[in-house]
């Protein structure tokens, strides 16, 4: 039985140019939208994730306390339960499908609140990952409904190092003979292990390896963290699923859109909502420095970096002080 709700997005074009027949966008919610609905919160899913890995932040006396706030949790496009290569059909399925942008996701993101709810403005939209990528987004283009926005451990354009990064990621999956241009018949499972053990080196810190942090998650030795982590972390994932949410990744760019047109002085400075950027101090994805530089074209922003060696994960709910940092910044926020 499904633990989510549909929005039937009908015919969407998106920023590439093609469209979408039969559009559908999946999400959760928690709490009660009060009757001014004014206590509403957005929360974006990340890569590879789903609304179902969001409830870190979410419970009563947590920033996001259902008893108080009315929280969406919305998965974008490619994530698996909303549109994505893997539930769509032909002639767009698998490989075929299309492009999406955040600027495509939070365009829909916003429809799907004010037309099935009625909403016209936002406490706050917060998110980790490219779920932070898309809360930069909703910022940006909708400076009038978000009074505050949080983005934690992500960014509102991607790096030239991170898509890097990525390029070898998407190698992992596509150099699988079984992936055969993505019209496989059975998933590349030996592309999807390689895929984990390349996120292996880039997820957590040196630091978090030196002290050998593994043997806190009850693994004997390193292999067996390999083994017994990361070499199956994507097995029930689609690969074109995978790879689709890594090209909306390379793409994110804050300024490249219509409203914007590329310049991304005004994208970032359009951002007026209070905002707090928490990076992670050993974050190779999303590193502060990034975010610093964001931040200074931001007019009421600040950054405040997650003092851990945890790595990207610091933004995710594995740490409780990493998470305790987190949920300290969004209480403030919604003070």
């Amino acid at each position: 039985m499904m633990d989510y709700e549909i929005y039937e997005a009908g015919r969407v074009t998106l920023q590439c140019g093609i469209t979408l027949p039969d559009c559908k966008v999946a999400y959760k919610t928690h709490g009660t939208l009060s009757a001014a609905k004014d206590n509403v919160v957005v929360f974006p899913s990340r890569y590879a994730g789903t609304h179902a890995d969001q409830t870190y932040l979410i419970g009563p006396g947590l920033s996001l306390d259902p008893n108080k706030y009315f929280v969406i949790c919305i998965n974008m496009l490619n994530s698996g339960l909303s549109s994505s290569p893997s539930n769509t059909a032909k002639p767009l399925s698998g490989p075929d499908f299309p492009l999406v942008t955040q600027y495509d996701n939070v365009l829909l993101q916003e429809r799907l609140i004010r037309e099935v709810f009625g909403i016209e403005t936002v406490k706050l939209v917060c998110g980790w990952s490219m779920g932070g990528q898309q809360a930069f987004q909703w910022a940006s283009l909708f400076p009038d409904k978000v009074e505050a926005m949080s983005c934690f451990c992500g960014q509102g354009t991607t790096a030239p190092h991170t898509y890097v990064f990525l390029e070898g990621v998407k190698q992992g999956i596509i150099g699988d003979p079984a992936w055969q241009n993505g019209y496989y018949t059975e998933q590349p499972w030996r592309g999807l292990t390689a895929k984990g053990r390349i996120w292996a080196g880039w997820a957590l810190s040196q630091e978090w390896y030196r002290a050998k942090m593994w043997e806190t998650q009850g693994f004997a030795s390193l292999e067996d963290y390999l083994k017994g982590n990361w070499d199956g972390i994507y097995f029930g994932r689609d690969a074109n699923d995978m790879l689709a949410l890594i090209a909306t990744w390379q793409a994110c760019d804050l300024a490249n859109n219509p409203v914007y047109n590329g310049d991304r002085g005004a994208a970032y400075g359009a951002i007026t909502a209070k905002s707090i950027i928490l990076p992670g101090r050993t974050d190779f994805y999303f590193p502060p420095a990034d975010n610093e530089a964001e931040v200074a074209m931001m007019p009421n922003a600040e950054c405040r970096v997650i003092d851990s060696m945890w790595g990207h994960y610091a933004g995710g709910g594995r740490v409780a002080e990493d998470t305790k940092v987190i949920d300290d910044a969004l209480k403030e926020l919604l003070a």
